[in-house]
């Protein structure tokens, strides 16, 4: 039997390529984003695929949003079983310009060059706001749907930086840090009422948010990009399809004793010491 699901951030590449394929399983999906350009475009794809979607535009960091939202959503759909908060994102102000501090750095004098004593409290903030705030919020508003329901679950997602930060983007790591860990506490939190809590932590996916860090605009890896395919054991940035399958798993009954796990996907990053 179909579920209702809400897709936060969906309107961007993986969430939206997770819409696409939970639709196809017969869900009724909400697709959720900032941008309602960016989510009706999902929708209409769902659509010509004969699934069943509307497109709501939300902020995650407004809870006033996402109760309207939510509105919209058991108005149309009924009430949400599955909620999957997908919005995040870094900020080049929570963004170191080399990998390591140099001395010779504190007198580079360029306007964009920032040094760990050089990042914006702002930027910072945004990073952890979007990334921890605009998973609990979601959850906040959505999961009191899903109480005294069976088959109710929640998929966040956190990254791979979650488990070894990486270096320049310490704002985006310790973000999502923060979000394993409240997926872990979510998880016994709402245990008693059945609703489970669990975690996709993607390795390298090419994004519109990273693609101009990891490529040139020939296509060629730029040296970072060239440093990820390195230490990645199957030596390919992932599709937006490698995330499907353990998503349908975890949003499944096949996982219905699965939960306060982060899982990695990542072509084996994750395992690698790098000799």
């Amino acid at each position: 039997m179909g579920k209702i699901i809400v897709l936060t951030g969906a309107g961007g590449i993986l969430c939206g390529t997770i819409a696409k394929a939970l639709a196809r399983e017969g869900h009724k999906i909400a697709v959720l984003d900032l941008r309602k350009e960016a989510a009706e475009t999902v929708v209409e794809e769902i659509k010509k695929d004969g699934g069943i979607a509307i497109g709501i535009s939300a902020n995650v960091l407004d809870k006033d949003s996402l109760e309207e939202a939510k509105k919209l959503v058991n108005k149309i759909l009924g009430p949400c079983d599955i909620l999957i908060n997908g919005a995040g994102g870094n900020h080049p102000l929570g963004t170191t310009s080399n990998t390591h501090l140099l001395e010779e750095d504190l007198l580079n004098g360029t306007n964009d060059f920032r040094t760990f004593f050089d990042l914006d409290s702002d930027g910072i903030k945004f990073v952890f706001d979007l990334n921890f705030m605009g998973t609990l919020l979601p959850t906040q508003v959505f999961a009191k749907d899903m109480i005294g329901k069976k088959g109710c679950s929640i998929l966040n997602i956190s990254s791979m930086n979650a488990f070894t930060p990486l270096t320049k983007i310490p704002a985006y790591s310790g973000a999502k840090a923060a979000v394993s860990n409240f997926t872990q506490w979510l998880a016994v939190h709402f245990s008693k009422i059945g609703i489970r809590v669990n975690a996709l932590a993607p390795g390298f996916f090419l994004t519109d948010q990273n693609r101009g860090l990891l490529t040139m605009e020939d296509g060629s890896l730029t040296e970072r990009g060239n440093k990820i395919i390195e230490q990645t054991p199957m030596a390919r940035f992932g599709e937006p399809d490698d995330l499907i399958g353990t998503t349908l798993w975890l949003c499944g009954e096949g996982a219905s004793f699965v939960t306060g796990v982060v899982v990695p996907i990542d072509g084996g990053f994750k395992a690698f010491s790098g000799v």
